[in-house]
C-alpha cells in the first residue's frame, strides 16, 4: 500500500472523533509515513534531471511542505481539501450557468437567487419551500419594512419557533 492510500486509511479510522484524539493518532501513525514521504521526495531530487516536471512538482510540495502537513499537528484540519470542494462545486457549475443568462441584470439576478439557494441549504432550509412561501407572503403584500424577517435564517428561525409554539 502506497503512502498516500495508508494516509487516507489513518483518516478513514479517525474520522468523526475528537480533534485531540485526531492529532494524537496522526502524531503516532501518519507522522511518520509523511515523514518517509518528505525523505523519498528529496532522494528523488537527486535522481531526476533539476530541469524536469516531475522535479518542478517534487520541489513545489517541499516547498509547501509546512502547510501540506499542518493536519498532522491540528486534528480540526482534514487531509483534504475533498470536503469543501463537493460543497462549492454547486455554486461553480451555476456561476458557469449564469453565463448564459443573457445580459448583465440577468446574470445579477440569477446571482440573488443562486445566493438564496445556497444560504437556504446552509441553514437547513429547504428552498423549493422556502420559496413558495416567501414568494406567496410577498404576493399578498408582505410590508417591505419587515423584509428582513424573509431572509433564509431568519424565516428558518421563524418556523422552529412556530414549531415549538404548536
Amino acid at each position: 500500500m502506497n503512502a498516500s492510500a495508508a494516509l487516507y486509511l489513518i483518516e478513514k479510522t479517525i474520522r468523526g472523533l475528537s480533534a485531540e484524539h485526531r492529532r494524537a493518532v496522526r502524531g503516532e501513525r501518519s507522522k511518520p509515513l509523511v515523514l518517509a514521504l518528505k525523505l523519498w521526495f528529496e532522494q528523488q531530487l537527486t535522481h531526476v534531471s533539476a530541469k524536469s516536471v516531475i522535479a518542478d512538482a517534487i520541489r513545489y510540495a517541499l516547498h509547501h511542505w509546512e502547510g501540506l502537513t499542518r493536519f498532522l499537528d491540528d486534528g480540526r484540519i482534514e487531509l483534504d481539501t475533498n470536503i469543501v470542494e463537493r460543497s462549492i462545486r454547486p455554486i461553480v457549475l451555476n456561476r458557469k450557468n449564469a453565463l448564459f443568462a443573457g445580459h448583465d441584470e440577468g446574470a445579477e439576478n440569477w446571482a440573488c437567487i443562486a445566493s438564496l439557494i445556497e444560504t437556504c441549504k446552509l441553514n437547513g432550509v429547504d428552498p423549493q419551500t422556502y420559496f413558495t412561501d416567501v414568494l406567496t407572503k410577498l404576493v399578498n403584500l408582505w410590508p417591505q419594512s419587515r423584509l428582513d424577517e424573509l431572509m433564509p435564517w431568519a424565516w428558518a428561525a421563524n418556523r422552529a419557533s412556530r414549531k415549538l409554539a404548536a
